[in-house]
This record gives C-alpha cells, sequence and structure tokens, in this order.
C-alpha cells in the first residue's frame, strides 16, 4: 500500500492538539507525523477539516444495530455490533456479556475468539461482568443468573485463545486466590456490581485486581469510616476505573472529584452501550424485561438503568461538560487510558510513529466524520 498523508486542521498528539500536521499511513500504520514542510513530495494528501484524534477504545459495549451480545453470543452478533460502533468512531472494543449462564459465557468467548481469527475490525476480546456478583448490587442483572465462582467457571473464563480477557466481579463473592489465579492466566479483573469493604478490596488488590467497572454504580459508596468500593478506587493509585459520563449514571461533581483522584492515566470512558446505540429503536428486552429508552436513559418498569444509549464520541462529549475538561482530556480518556488498561499501550491509543493507524476524523463539534482502522476507511 503506498503512503497516504491526512493532513488536519488538528491532530491530537502526546503533547495535545497539535494544528496543521500531516499524518502518514503505510501498510495499516502511522509512519511518521510532519509539519507541511517535511511532508514528502510526492506522499497523496488528503485534506482533513477539522481534527484527527485516535480510534477510540471502548471496555464495555453490550450491543448495537439492535443486537444484545447475550442474545446473540456468535460471530455475526460480534460482527454487527462492531460494526455499529466502528462507525460511531470506535476502533476498538470489548462486546460485554452481562450475568447469565456459563453456557452463554462460553458462547461469547468463542464468538470473541472466531471474530478476532476471522479479523473483525475492532474486536479486541470480551468483557465478563458477572455473574460471579453481589446480588444486593446486581443493578439490571438477573438475580437468577448470579452464582459463585467455582473451578469449572474460573477455567470458563481463562479458556479464551485470543485477544484479552476482561472480568467484572464482586471480591467478596469469590473464594480467596480465585482472583490471584484469574490474574496468573492473563486475565484481567476488576471489582464492580459488589458491596466489599475496603479491606476485602485491598486483598482483592493484593491478589491482583487492577479496576473498578463504571465506578459509582453498583458498588458500595464512600463513608466516613468504611471507603468502601468508591474510596477504593480513588485511593488505588495504580488501579484503573471506567465512567459511564452520560448524565444519568454519575453526577458531574462525582465524575471531577473521580477524575482528579485519578488522572487522566486511570480513568476510561465506557459506553455501557445497548442493542438500540446505531438504530432509531425506543426499546429493547434484556433478559425478560422490557426496556424503554427516553430522553436518553433506558430504563425497566421499575426505573432501574439498564445500560446506556452512549457511543464513544458522544461520551467524549459528555464528559467534556459533566467533568468541565477539555477535548484533548477527553479523548485520552477514550483512547490512550483503555488501551493502557488491555496492555496495547505500544500500539494503540495514541497517534505516533509505529502505532497501528486507527483513526477519526472529527468535526469541529466533536462529531464523527471518517473512521480509519488498521488505515482503511469505511
Amino acid at each position: 500500500m503506498s503512503v497516504v498523508a491526512l493532513r488536519a486542521d488538528r491532530v491530537l498528539l502526546a503533547e495535545g492538539f497539535v494544528p496543521a500536521m500531516n499524518v502518514l499511513v503505510e501498510n495499516g500504520r502511522v509512519t511518521d507525523v510532519c509539519a507541511d514542510a517535511q511532508r514528502p513530495h510526492a506522499v497523496a494528501v488528503r485534506r482533513i477539516e477539522g481534527d484527527l484524534v485516535p480510534g477510540f477504545i471502548d471496555l464495555q459495549v453490550n450491543g448495537g444495530d439492535g443486537v444484545l451480545f447475550n442474545d446473540r453470543p456468535d460471530l455475526e452478533g460480534v460482527r454487527r455490533i462492531a460494526a455499529a460502533h466502528r462507525r460511531l468512531g470506535t476502533t476498538g472494543l470489548l462486546p460485554t456479556v452481562i450475568s447469565d449462564e456459563l453456557d452463554v459465557v462460553a458462547e461469547a468467548i468463542r464468538a470473541t475468539d472466531a471474530a478476532i481469527e476471522a479479523g473483525v475490525p475492532g474486536v479486541l476480546g470480551r468483557h465478563i461482568e458477572g455473574p460471579f456478583i453481589n446480588v444486593a448490587k446486581r443493578g439490571i442483572h438477573a438475580a437468577a443468573k448470579i452464582r459463585t465462582l467455582d473451578d469449572r467457571a474460573l477455567e470458563l473464563l481463562c479458556s479464551a485463545r485470543f485477544g484479552r480477557t476482561l472480568v467484572t466481579l464482586a471480591p467478596e463473592q469469590v473464594p480467596s486466590g480465585a482472583i490471584r489465579e484469574l490474574v496468573r492466566r492473563g486475565v484481567i479483573v476488576a471489582a464492580g456490581h459488589t458491596l466489599a469493604t475496603y479491606a476485602q478490596l485491598e486483598t482483592a488488590r493484593q491478589e491482583g485486581l487492577c479496576g473498578f467497572t463504571h465506578v459509582f454504580n453498583a458498588m458500595s459508596p464512600l463513608g466516613s469510616r468504611e471507603p468502601g468500593a468508591v474510596g477504593a478506587a480513588a485511593d488505588f493509585d495504580e488501579c484503573w476505573a471506567s465512567v459511564i459520563a452520560d448524565g444519568e449514571h454519575v453526577h458531574g461533581a462525582s465524575l471531577r472529584w473521580m477524575q482528579k483522584a485519578k488522572g487522566v492515566q486511570r480513568l476510561a470512558l465506557v459506553s455501557d452501550a445497548m442493542p438500540p446505540v446505531g438504530t432509531a429503536a425506543h426499546s429493547f428486552t434484556l433478559q425478560g424485561s422490557e426496556i424503554t429508552v427516553s430522553d436518553g436513559r433506558c430504563t425497566d418498569s421499575d426505573g432501574t438503568l439498564a445500560g446506556s444509549m452512549l457511543d464513544m464520541a458522544s461520551a467524549v462529549r459528555r464528559a467534556m461538560g459533566l467533568m468541565r475538561i477539555d477535548q484533548a482530556i477527553a479523548v485520552r480518556m477514550a483512547t490512550s487510558t483503555p488501551a493502557t488498561v488491555l496492555g496495547l499501550e505500544h500500539e494503540r491509543g495514541q497517534i505516533a510513529a509505529g502505532y497501528r493507524a486507527d483513526l477519526v476524523w472529527l468535526s469541529p463539534e466533536g462529531a464523527v466524520r471518517e473512521v480509519w482502522v488498521a488505515g482503511e476507511t469505511g
């Protein structure tokens, strides 16, 4: 493939947005980033009126294009979900299965393995959220699906052949040593849907727990004498946390506090996207419950939140307002931070020589105009 220069009004680099820069792409990689004077004369130039940023990476995608991953844990389901989010700027994602029977979890692992083997663009692994959680903090997860983490389940969680596996569990609900064994075998373990105490989370951290899923939501709150999961997330410097910045799940003041506590390097935006994302649908079914979409909220008949209508581009825009941060910081929370969570920070999440050419063209208003995955658009 010949070299192409994407010449943008602004390019997001490590130091921030830099005006009038050229991103040179060849064979799916960025080969150089340079000013006009340094651009090779023979290179074809594509003009980008707006911003060029790294492709978004989403750690928590329940569905899209009318597909719920729990209902379609197969190659075609993964393909449709990934394609829907790719059109919206997400060039890397973890299809996410929420608490379900182990047979469904096994199918989800096989489906994401098959998608990676088949080269489906953007699929980086899978996120298994539950069923090893605390029923008292289950949120929209079905109580009947929640179970203990036994030897059979542990083997299943470690069975993926390709990509990354992120598991969200309640540390107080799993046997001693289980987190250590999962981490030893390459699984990324986060706390979520939990009533764990600070002390229990400290024990889990020592075993290898490294993150907190949708912090604030479905976890033990910060208290004066018991910091809970929220306090632990803020206090554990080496741990990351993800947030759903849709203005429905978490108050802006709480988001701002957590961002100050974690910094941009340890706070990741996630969509927690549900099937209507990428469609005009106003409802869907989740494990037998009718979920209604109204004013951007996905809720069941009791008013319980059921994921979100976010895509990552809109998460960036919402985060800017809710957290009162600039665009560069918000984009990093959707790109380089999740890349680091997955151990992919040396090849994804930045625009720099040697990195994959996973790129998004944003309008001045932050809307997605075009997306490249490994240098390929469309």
